[in-house]
């Protein structure tokens, strides 16, 4: 295996090519998964045996190791980034020892068996940007109504109702109670339908006017016809531009304690 070699996998091999592809992937920072059947030791801040079974090992590049099973998404054994690797074969064993310094530990993963062993380089620049949660969004409109329409004005949020909490309760200009449902997401017939649940259970508790506002990225396919049917409303809720107010407001409420803490 060679540095030029993106990508390297054997099948059922033994554990002697094994070990040479893991001591090349290895020297040479590459990305490691080795699948077959293991047994884990851990010792460090405690002392943990993980008895054997067939799991996928994973070895980045950055000096992490994972050890993952066949179900969830947690490994159910792990090292952080830096650790120092020494492998050996014993008794047609393979052992790979992850050893930190600071703290002293060591996650030691023993393979009798392997299915399948890769090394590869990896090219992976994207910057990644979750911009914005629902709850997130919701931040945004109570910090900036103007979000979701001029005029609009916040009264609460999470308001109990009887079929769940809405997620913003305001007044519009002209006075009308509004309930705005928020999805991160693409929003679908289902949020419409719970938007008019709620809408239902406020119009209950008062005798004003209600309208009801879907605010989402965008809407799915028929959902604008069933809004219009139930009488409701779709406000396009930018992810990013809600992230970018969260941050300004961040921003300003800095400057104002520091303001306050020069004075």
């Amino acid at each position: 295996m060679s540095n030029s070699k993106p990508l390297t996998v054997s099948v059922n091999p033994n554990i002697e090519e094994v070990e040479k592809i893991v001591k090349e992937a290895l020297s040479q920072h590459k990305m490691l998964l080795v699948v077959g059947n293991c047994w884990v030791h851990y010792h460090g801040r405690a002392t943990s045996k993980l008895k054997p079974g067939e799991r996928v090992l994973i070895i980045k590049e950055d000096g992490s190791l994972l050890v993952h099973r066949s179900v969830g998404y947690e490994p159910v054994n792990w090292q952080p980034p830096g650790c120092i690797f020494h492998t050996r074969t014993n008794n047609k064993v393979l052992e790979i020892h992850a050893v930190r310094q600071k703290p002293p530990e060591m996650v030691q993963v023993f393979f009798d068996r392997v299915h399948m062993v890769s090394a590869l380089s990896l090219k992976d620049e994207g910057e990644f940007a979750l911009y914005a949660s629902e709850e997130d969004m919701q931040k945004a409109i109570l910090a900036e109504p103007s979000l979701l329409e001029e005029g609009f004005k916040p009264i609460s949020f999470e308001k109990k109702v009887e079929p769940g909490f809405v997620d913003v309760y305001g007044v519009d200009t002209n006075g009308r109670l509004v309930v705005v449902e928020i999805k991160r997401k693409t929003a679908g017939k289902e949020a419409v339908l719970q938007l008019a649940k709620y809408i239902e259970a406020v119009k209950t508790r008062t005798n004003r006017e209600v309208r009801g506002i879907l605010a989402a990225p965008n809407i799915a396919k028929d959902t604008q016809r069933l809004l219009e049917t139930l009488g409701l409303e779709f406000k396009a809720l930018n992810p990013k531009k809600c992230a970018e107010i969260l941050k300004r407001a961040e921003i300003r409420g800095l400057e104002a304690y520091f303001g306050e803490e020069n004075s």
